[in-house]
């Protein structure tokens, strides 16, 4: 046995001595251990001296590079030796190894691949998933696969699961109820205050408040939590000149570079206070030294996938219960602290108890290429703690076959295999992949890698901006990019040399054809090929691009903001994408002519590339056109005629009054049944001029042809009046209304109706103007005549305007002359 040096009596070291008779008996375990317990650093090494693990390796997975890197230097510390000996670390970027390194940190994407290369896991003792609480996608695949493995390959493959807060009985029934061992730790006491946010108070603003109180009330390093790298550097700017000359201000997030990741991580200097600003990053697997008051803004940002768009977006969320005890106790790891939080107190409660999984939110694309990869044609048969969703599997699979990867029955293809060669998300690997084969691997390497590493390359939208300053950054994490990039251009078969000129627009096309965004009228409003509008401000110089190929876009409105983009001429559109580009003959209304015109369009989903006007069409596609018109432009589009208009009017008020079988006639109701009473009629005419005569025909067919001879009778068109003047009824609002010249109802003692309804009169002047409405005429010889005679017949005396009218002459004339 290997003789090693005595390792620090920390609180998971009392549960080792069991944990090892468990994993000698067992294959499987879930250990439980506070933060600051010792059980990521201590758990590893116990393990190597165990007679299964002789001359084997054991795998620590970690789900951050800063807690891999960490923990490995610390490992090597208490062993007396460099990182790259006995421990060491592997990850995308970056790795410290070598033959003699027994235990290896990687982060966790890498065990899939790791797996899938060699399915036996060769020379591997075992696999320790750390923090699995945190349930990331690749901790929950790598685990299914390791299962896997153990049950069909790999019997003696030890699997421990790790974590401070953790479900231990649910995962440990998955791990076939494997042992729950538990420590429980001695953490330092925690003082927990709530200092709520205002409402409309920035966080960074809230958080700076309470970092400038917290130094001058405590002794010790703050650790200040944060959701996303821009709120760090807005509280940045507002700390510099607030705090005094001996306290150093440090950002954490991961798109730092490793030396200044390990920096915020390491003791402030003698005499100097150090305030941390970091993101979730600093959660859980590591211990920042000399920290004693911890300030949680309570807020995370977490990537969201739609399925709907096809787009992961981030999203601001509140931290979860357990985020926010693990928050809190990053104060109580060396000495008592104190943690602020920026809530309610009441509003703990709230609070989700954990986050949710990655696997229910994520784009499962890569991990149901794997399973391909892997043989699995059911990915939900294997063994998950929460199965992916079916949604998200079917909209991977679709998304997989589009570009090619898999055949129809869900097999990886040729152009599948050369992506799965590549460690990169989905579409990435598939630009890459088809960039090698035109000689364009290194630079599509290098924007595969300045998409899925944050920071490179700064900020700007314009991604051939970003790949230009890209390639003139220095700095160890800017020469590692580029040697990752390397690195993937070889092993997709491209080389420097070979290497042409292309575009970022060119080469995003083959990752992301369904974000073909067409500029709209004016400057920065695009619609993307799959039928979503975005929006760039108008002053970025891409504003004006006819075409872009959008890499991410965010928001949740209906016109999301475009954060990355590449312009591309539809000459290079059209040549990649030729096969996307379909050909439609259809028929369309134009309302500036009110007809219908055929044109053939070229299209890229919902982006029309070109269009040419046919002959005009009939038939079908002349009525198809024609309904679809009227449907949305609504039924005053149509040319309703005087005779069609007093139809329709007629056949409401009939409806109204009468109801069934009497057809609704209202806007509705006709546009729902369009198909039944219009459609017959059309004939294939084009021109909407031309439906005018057909449209009472189609109206009457509305109605049971008993009924239509009864029209007439129960709701005729005029009134005979007693002068023997026609005159029109009107039938609206529900009622049947006559407007006519009083002098022409003289005589009549009884009110007119239609059928048993009284008119509504519109009584006249011989001007034409209204001088009384009412529903009772003999009422009104009896009453409102003698006045109304009286104001009126000064202003006519050319019209009789006799003291009785029921004993005079209806007349619409003015009396004879000399009268």
């Amino acid at each position: 046995m290997t003789e090693r040096p005595c390792l620090p009596a920390l609180p998971v070291a009392e549960v080792l001595p069991e944990l090892l008779r468990h994993l000698e008996r067992g294959s499987n375990a879930v250990l439980v251990a506070p933060p600051g317990a010792g059980k990521t650093t201590l758990a590893p090494l116990a393990l190597l001296d165990a007679p299964w693990a002789a001359r084997k390796r054991i795998l620590l997975l970690e789900p951050r590079r800063l807690a891999a890197r960490a923990a490995a230097t610390r490992m090597a510390e208490l062993l007396g030796e460099e990182p790259g000996e006995t421990a060491g670390w592997a990850m995308r970027m970056d790795r410290r190894m070598s033959e003699r390194t027994r235990v290896l940190v990687v982060t966790e994407g890498l065990l899939s691949r790791m797996i899938l290369d060699d399915p036996e896991l060769t020379g591997v003792a075992a696999v320790l998933f750390d923090e699995f609480h945190e349930r990331s996608l690749d901790a929950d695949w790598g685990l299914a696969l390791a299962l896997d493995v153990q049950e069909a390959l790999r019997p003696d493959l030890k699997l421990l699961a790790m974590s401070a807060t953790l479900d231990g009985a649910r995962v440990a029934s998955l791990m076939g109820d494997a042992p729950v061992i538990e420590s429980r730790g001695r953490s330092f006491p925690v003082q927990i205050r709530y200092r709520e946010r205002p409402g409309g108070m920035e966080v960074e603003d809230a958080v700076t408040a309470a970092v400038r109180d917290a130094l001058d009330a405590h002794e010790g390093g703050v650790l200040a939590f944060l959701p996303g790298q821009r709120e760090i550097e807005r509280t940045l700017e507002r700390l510099q000149t607030r705090v005094a000359g001996n306290v150093d201000l440090v950002p954490l997030y991961g798109a730092l570079d490793a030396r200044a990741q390990d920096f915020a991580i390491r003791p402030a200097p003698q005499g100097r206070r150090k305030v941390v600003l970091a993101t979730s990053i600093a959660e859980t697997s590591l211990t920042i030294d000399g920290i004693r008051v911890v300030v949680d803004g309570g807020l995370s940002r977490v990537p969201r996938y739609e399925p709907a768009t096809g787009l992961t977006r981030l999203e601001t969320v509140r931290v979860s219960r357990a985020a926010a005890e693990q928050r809190a106790g990053r104060a109580g790891r060396t000495a008592p602290g104190t943690a602020i939080r920026l809530w309610r107190e009441e509003a703990t409660g709230a609070l989700a108890p954990f986050g949710t999984p990655e696997i229910l939110e994520a784009d499962l694309s890569g991990l149901l290429l794997d399973a391909a990869a892997f043989g699995v044609a059911d990915v939900r048969s294997l063994r998950f703690l929460d199965p992916p969703p079916l949604p998200a599997l079917r909209e991977a699979e679709a998304l997989l076959k589009a570009l090619g990867s898999l055949d129809a029955d869900g097999r990886l293809t040729e152009a599948g295999r050369a992506m799965r060669k590549l460690a990169l998300p989905a579409r990435l690997a598939h630009m890459v992949a088809e960039a090698a084969r035109g000689g364009q691997a290194e630079v599509a390497a290098q924007l595969a890698v300045l998409l899925s590493e944050r920071g490179l390359g700064g900020d700007a939208v314009d991604l051939d901006e970003r790949l230009r300053r890209f390639s003139r950054e220095r700095g160890p994490r800017a020469e590692q990019a580029r040697a990752l990039a390397g690195r993937l251009a070889r092993q997709a078969g491209g080389s420097r040399a070979n290497d042409g000129p292309a575009g970022a627009g060119a080469l995003l096309l083959h990752a992301w054809p369904d974000r073909v965004a067409k500029r709209r009228d004016g400057r920065g409003r695009f619609l993307l090929a799959n039928g979503r509008g975005a929006a760039l401000d108008e002053n970025e110089p891409l504003a004006g691009a006819d075409f872009l190929v959008v890499a991410d876009l965010r928001g949740l409105s209906r016109e999301g903001k475009i954060a990355a983009a590449a312009a591309v001429d539809q000459s290079e559109l059209r040549a990649v994408l030729s096969r996307r580009i379909e050909t439609r003959r259809e028929a369309c209304f134009d309302a500036a002519t009110g007809s219908v015109r055929a044109v053939e369009r070229e299209m890229l989903g919902a982006l029309a590339l070109g269009e040419r006007v046919l002959a005009r069409p009939t038939g079908g596609d002349a009525d198809r056109a024609m309904m679809g018109a009227i449907r949305a432009h609504g039924l005053e589009i149509l040319p309703w005629s005087e005779a069609a208009l007093s139809l329709r009017a007629r056949f409401r008020w009939l409806h109204e009054t009468q109801g069934a079988p009497w057809p609704a006639m209202d806007d509705a109701s006709l546009l729902a049944d369009l198909d039944d009473w219009f459609a017959p009629f059309l004939g294939g005419d084009a021109r909407l001029a031309s439906l005018g005569p057909k449209l009472t025909d189609a109206l009457l067919s509305r109605t049971p042809f008993e009924l239509r001879r009864e029209v007439d009778r129960l709701a005729p068109t005029h009134f005979h009046a007693p002068s023997g003047s026609r005159v029109p009824i009107r039938y609206e609002e529900g009622r049947a209304k006559l407007t006519i010249r009083v002098q022409e109802l003289f005589g009549l003692d009884r009110h007119p109706a239609v059928g048993e309804t009284p008119l509504l009169l519109e009584l006249t002047s011989p001007a034409g103007r209204p001088i009384q409405t009412t529903q009772d005429l003999p009422g009104f010889w009896r009453g409102s005549w003698r006045e109304v005679r009286a104001q009126l017949r000064g202003r006519y005396p050319k019209h009789p305007w006799p003291e009785d009218p029921l004993a005079a002459q209806p007349t619409a004339r003015a009396k004879p002359r000399g009268t």
